[in-house]
């Protein structure tokens, strides 16, 4: 039965063109073809990646974090109460306000004391701001130095000029040692960021970063076994161009330096709009849709990498939508708190409660009004 799946899974009209097989792309004459085997290599290095971002974020981002002044805002922690944590754990972290009265009598607490207490029990869940310094840190680097190599890798090739020579001779296009790295190191990070997404910082897009995750792995992996390598490789690079940018401005956003972030992030929104909402829609998927038919009929295989494409453009829409809208905001000076989906609803009540009697803290110091707008 596994033999049955295995081969209708290669079955060679899924993946290639009409009249071109598997052994049209075996290793001949000096030549070197990309083999689904080649991708093995991706899940170890994945969890390697998990173990550098560690020492990463212990030796590198959190130094960075105390040169940059980061500061952590003093977050109170709820008195313990075996029925409230209950409710909290198996219910929800937001109770009604009848919920709130039930509570108030089963616990012998006031109606007050039960809502002090779930807002002090959800601040202490939220992540700390050095975490997402760190978090931010690693990805700004990482994503950095992938757009340096990816350009490296494709800028004194012909078909970064010329958009038909991504498909002159397909499928019979050797692989470039430079393309297996570049495939490979995005592919274990991407598969990186799925494996511990459960313990980044959670944002309001969720869901969204999950789907363009999974996507992105089906997109590089299927592009791999396709041999689309040359397309692949544009539209990596593509990515990466932006991503570094919204990761810097993050950090100077937790280290309070606000107009270093706005302008920054408006850069970003620039970068990401011109990109991803018109050059890859214009220029990269015109030529994985229109270019490819003029050399073959269209099969499995070219339906399901557009429709991939589809789905991450969908992505980038939803994305550019909320990007515009912070930008808007940094423009007319009416931004407050975190960037976009980085944003978290913090429960500020009681630390106004302090601040009113002790004056603002930090790290449970008091500080002096340096006129940074709150951070997230």
């Amino acid at each position: 039965m596994f033999q049955t799946l295995y081969s209708y899974f290669w079955w060679e009209r899924l993946w290639l063109p009409e009249n071109v097989t598997w052994a049209d792309l075996e290793d001949r004459d000096g030549r070197v073809y990309a083999k689904a085997s080649d991708l093995y290599i991706t899940l170890p290095l994945a969890f390697l990646f998990l173990v550098v971002r560690h020492l990463f974020e212990t030796y590198v981002a959190t130094p960075l974090a105390g040169l940059l002044n980061v500061k952590e805002k003093i977050r109170l922690k709820a008195t313990p109460n075996a029925v409230l944590e209950k409710f909290y754990a198996a219910t929800t972290k937001h109770p009604k306000q009848a919920d709130v009265e039930m509570l108030s009598k089963k616990s012998g607490c006031t109606v007050r004391q039960v809502e002090r207490w779930f807002r002090r029990r959800r601040n202490q869940d939220r992540p700390s701001l050095l975490k997402k310094f760190r978090e931010a840190s690693w990805r700004f680097t990482f994503y950095l130095i992938a757009f340096i190599a990816g350009m490296a890798v494709i800028v004194d090739k012909p078909w970064f000029y010329d958009l038909r020579e991504v498909w002159k001779g397909y499928p019979i296009q050797s692989m470039l040692p430079s393309q297996y790295w570049y495939y490979t190191i995005e592919l274990s990070f991407y598969w990186s960021l799925l494996f511990s997404i459960a313990s980044d910082v959670k944002r309001k897009d969720f869901k969204e970063q999950i789907i363009h995750h999974v996507a992105t792995i089906i997109l590089i992996s299927f592009s791999w076994f396709a041999n689309y390598i040359r397309a692949g490789t544009l539209i990596m690079a593509l990515h990466d161009s932006s991503d570094y940018l919204l990761e810097s401005a993050k950090m100077f956003n937790y280290a309070g330096w606000r107009n270093t972030c706005n302008n920054i992030f408006i850069v970003f929104a620039a970068v990401f709009i011109v990109t991803r909402l018109v050059i890859l829609p214009f220029w990269i998927m015109h030529c994985t849709l229109v270019y490819p038919l003029d050399l073959y009929p269209a099969f499995f295989g070219y339906y399901f990498f557009n429709f991939m494409m589809v789905v991450l453009q969908s992505l980038h829409i939803f994305w550019a939508y909320l990007i515009i809208r912070m930008a808007q905001k940094f423009i007319t000076g009416k931004a407050r708190g975190g960037l976009g989906s980085d944003r978290e609803e913090t429960d500020n009540s009681e630390e106004e409660e302090e601040a009113a009697k002790n004056g603002p803290l930090s790290n449970g110091h008091p500080i002096l009004n340096n006129n940074h707008r709150k951070t997230d």
